[in-house]
């Protein structure tokens, strides 16, 4: 099964740039680690793996859209900087 919200599923166009941007900076590959971290933990959480309270699931899913908004802003960043 594969796992919903993967960076390779939410960035299929900009894959490549991210993950030279994860060989290369060291800032981004922790955002990149951390979103992929708080992601599983949300699957985990939705298909009932792991215990959690709707408000911490909730918590999660606001911080991966925060990381998300993040790292999109770190791949634009780079497209233009190559542009």
């Amino acid at each position: 099964m594969s796992i919903p919200h993967e960076l390779s599923l939410e960035f299929p166009q900009s894959w490549n740039a991210i993950e030279q941007l994860m060989l290369f900076d060291a800032v981004f590959c922790d955002l990149a680690s951390a979103y992929q971290e708080i992601n599983r933990r949300i699957f985990r959480i939705e298909t009932l793996e792991e215990p959690a309270e709707p408000d911490v699931l909730a918590d999660l899913k606001r911080h991966r859209s925060l990381l998300k908004n993040e790292i999109a802003a770190a791949v634009a960043a780079t497209k233009c900087a190559v542009a």
